[in-house]
């Protein structure tokens, strides 16, 4: 028994309760706060750190969707088509991807498999200036396609083998019984292992979607046309680092911005909760 479940069973659960809500509220204390400083004037934001504003204001997010040029609704738009694209993209490639390492024998596996989780140890940093080289010469700078189309090639390593995990974890016996009806391996892979791994596909797409809205670097770099931009490069242009920022602009801008990721979450958290209560066997 560890001390964790001693003191779970020593501490009354109204205390644990107490202490589960604090810790929640010191989570999300930064994110209330940014939200409170949106309903402010910019040169109060600083200088009232109170979650509770004087007065609620709607300027800041009436002026701020605006305040770039362009509707943000534009740049909300460029986000969810990169988004939208990257979980379509991962969702193919890396279940085909998972479905060959998992099920299928062939010459390298074993060492191919190795090479992949290798990946997941590059760091992004290190691979920017090769990719911009290439993409470069395929003259796709300032285009969404440096953005999209690697998520069809099955590079994010981590779904690959969260997917490879999830399908080893399904019966064999059901390929079995499918080869006896005449199923190939396309048809096992779509009608028999995709309705099965639903949980996994869900979570593949929940943080594909959350991790692709929130990139700044490889947006930044690829993208230069403000006409392209997206959410958070978008939202990078509140600051100058010059002048003066207009920190209730981005603040609000910012909640705008979270809203999809909220949504998406809260769509596929039954999904994510039951890749987490159940081994892929319905």
């Amino acid at each position: 028994m560890t001390d964790a479940t001693v003191l779970d069973r020593r501490m009354p659960a109204p205390l644990r309760h107490a202490l589960l809500v604090a810790l929640g509220l010191v989570m999300l204390y930064p994110l209330l706060w940014m939200l409170s400083s949106s309903f402010k004037p910019t040169d109060i934001i600083f200088r009232d750190p109170s979650l509770w504003p004087g007065a609620f204001s709607f300027g800041n997010y009436v002026h701020g969707w605006t305040a770039l040029g362009a509707p943000f609704q534009k740049f909300l738009l460029n986000s969810a088509i990169i988004a939208v694209a990257s979980v379509v993209g991962n969702l193919l490639s890396c279940s085909l991807a998972a479905y060959a390492f998992a099920r299928l024998s062939f010459p390298g596996k074993r060492i191919m498999f190795a090479a992949m989780l290798a990946t997941i140890m590059l760091p992004i940093h290190v691979l920017i200036v090769p990719r911009y080289v290439l993409f470069a010469q395929l003259d796709w700078i300032n285009t969404y396609l440096p953005l999209i189309v690697p998520k069809f090639l099955a590079t994010d390593a981590f779904f690959v083998f969260l997917m490879v995990q999830f399908i080893r974890s399904l019966p064999t016996d059901l390929d079995e019984a499918a080869r006896i009806d005449g199923c190939g391996h396309f048809r096992i892979y779509w009608r028999i292992i995709m309705p099965l791994c639903m949980p996994a596909l869900a979570t593949t797409a929940v943080f594909t979607f959350i991790w692709t809205w929130n990139d700044f670097f490889s947006q930044l770099i690829f993208l230069t046309d403000k006409d392209l931009y997206t959410v958070p490069v978008a939202l990078r242009t509140f600051l100058d680092g010059q002048g003066r920022s207009s920190w209730g602009e981005l603040f609000a801008m910012s909640i705008v911005g979270l809203a999809p990721i909220f949504g998406f979450f809260l769509a596929g958290q039954r999904y994510l909760t039951q890749g987490i209560a159940t081994t892929g066997i319905k």
